[in-house]
């Protein structure tokens, strides 16, 4: 068996968007994967069609927001597929409006699965690493907002601000061990699902983000374009580190920019 067709990966949120996109794009390159969300019927859905693709893959119940419920995640994956060299980080939800407005279970709700849920998943995945002293690559999914203000999604901005330079300390933490951290920055996409069930509460947020030019066109990336990149980052030579990728939508044929 080859390095690449015996490697694993783990994606938290891997039952739907990007999270799903990042999960076959790996599995068609020969990675076994285990998938983690909090909707079991949506994990096995996925597990399903990954499957059905001739992958050897693996669902389990996960809310990254709980060290308990991330540590038995990782321990079924061990005990399943063998250690995971691969974590992505793809867990997180937002709901646009002004911060003043949004209630306070909300904005925690946010940063627990965000920010703090990240944490949790990359530090059991990267300690497992360490310990077996493997090389392996540790990704986390950011966002434009987070290096560009984005109002209506002030605690989603800071949150993925957070991640990434969790993600950077992370790369010095882990200088010279062969663990890479690796930010995959992304713009504007369609097919995530916490985006489509914003409903009527996003159009004064689309409003505003139109006039400010934060969405200056109406292309939009797909979940299997971001999935593409992290591929592409990963699949680095050994020696190279990436401080981040960023994958922006190109504008459609005719658009003004």
């Amino acid at each position: 068996m080859s390095e690449r067709t015996a490697r694993v990966a783990v994606v938290s949120g891997g039952a739907t968007g990007i999270g799903r996109a990042v999960a076959e794009a790996f599995a068609a390159r020969g990675f076994a994967i285990a998938v983690g969300g909090r909707r079991e019927a949506r994990v096995q859905e996925a597990v399903k069609a990954l499957e059905t693709g001739g992958a050897r893959a693996l669902g389990l119940p996960l809310d990254v927001s709980d060290a308990d419920s991330v540590e038995a995640f990782f321990a079924g994956v061990e005990k399943s597929l063998g250690p995971a060299d691969l974590v992505v980080n793809c867990a997180g939800h937002a709901r646009p409006g002004r911060l003043v407005e949004k209630p306070p279970d909300e904005i925690r709700a946010e940063i627990e699965t965000g920010l703090l849920g990240t944490l949790l998943f990359s530090r059991r995945g990267i300690a497992a690493l360490l310990e077996r002293n493997l090389p392996g690559d540790a990704v986390f999914i950011s966002s434009t907002s987070a290096v560009t203000p984005w109002p209506w999604l002030a605690p989603y901005a800071a949150i993925k601000a957070g991640i990434e330079q969790a993600a950077r300390s992370l790369a010095l933490e882990c200088e010279g061990t062969g663990v890479r951290c690796l930010v995959v920055r992304v713009g504007n996409t369609l097919g995530t699902e916490w985006a489509a069930e914003w409903g009527p509460r996003a159009t004064p947020a689309l409003e505003v983000w139109q006039r400010l030019g934060l969405i200056r066109h109406g292309g939009l990336l797909r979940p299997e374009q971001v999935a593409l990149a992290v591929v592409q980052a990963v699949e680095a030579p050994r020696g190279v580190q990436f401080d981040h990728v960023s994958v922006h939508p190109e504008a459609p044929d005719g658009d003004s920019v």
